[in-house]
């Protein structure tokens, strides 16, 4: 097993409303110590509201991208300084959607990364195959290369944490099997520059079967996207990781 630190990430992606914010305190009342780091990453109108109702709590706030410079002409777009700004103090990028939907390189992630740790961020930089990739059996070799190029320099373990998110995975009730998230995280550990970086699975994690994955060496948490939207769910993923 790795030495790195327990992280149960809530990716809440685009959703989430203010009367959501009741289970974002609902969560803090549930866990005030926890045995792992415990994160909520909203949607950016939610990041300042949710910092304030979860202030003095066990229970950080992230924010789900940033744009690589730190202020400027980019309409819509947000800095990493503005999110640690609102409260914000990690930061999702290269999240597949990421990459798919908005034609994000590993290269920019990397830019985005060297912003965030400018700005005081923890990045949770995101690999991941996709079907056709697992298929033709390119997985090690798709995943290793977006890590080498999604890294930047001067990541460590307290900057940095790593995703594994199988594409195929995401929000369909499909996952890997043990023997196969296994084989991603091993490889990816021994690829890393700091062996203590923190590595999360993600990839349709639910309370059902999170103390499996959990059970895996080199899996220190998990990147969770629609369970992390209810206390109760999620809050089941983190007593497993507790547990593990």
């Amino acid at each position: 097993m790795s030495h790195a630190c327990k992280l149960a990430a809530g990716n809440w992606k685009m959703n989430g409303l203010r009367a959501d914010l009741e289970e974002a305190r609902a969560l803090a009342k549930a866990y005030p110590k926890p045995d792992c780091g415990v994160l909520l990453c909203p949607p950016a109108t939610l990041i300042s509201a949710m910092a304030e109702a979860l202030s003095g709590s066990a229970v950080m706030v992230g924010g789900q991208d940033c744009h690589a410079s730190a202020a400027g002409a980019h309409t819509g777009d947000i800095s990493a300084r503005m999110l640690a700004d609102s409260g914000a103090r990690q930061v999702i990028l290269g999240h597949s959607e990421r990459r798919a939907d908005h034609g994000e390189t590993s290269t920019l992630v990397a830019a985005k990364a060297m912003a965030a740790h400018e700005a005081g961020l923890v990045s949770i930089i995101c690999v991941g195959e996709t079907e056709s990739e697992r298929d033709a059996g390119q997985t090690l070799e798709v995943v290793l290369g977006q890590l080498a190029e999604s890294l930047p320099a001067g990541a460590t373990a307290a900057n940095t944490v790593v995703a594994y998110e199988p594409v195929w995975a995401i929000g369909t009730g499909r996952t890997p099997t043990l023997d196969q998230i296994a084989q991603v995280h091993d490889a990816l550990r021994a690829q890393l520059p700091d062996k203590a970086i923190s590595l999360l699975y993600g990839g349709s994690v639910k309370p059902g079967n999170a103390a499996e994955i959990f059970a895996i060496g080199n899996v220190d948490g998990a990147l969770v996207g629609g369970a992390s939207l209810k206390a109760a769910d999620f809050g089941a993923i983190i007593a497993a990781l507790e547990a593990a």
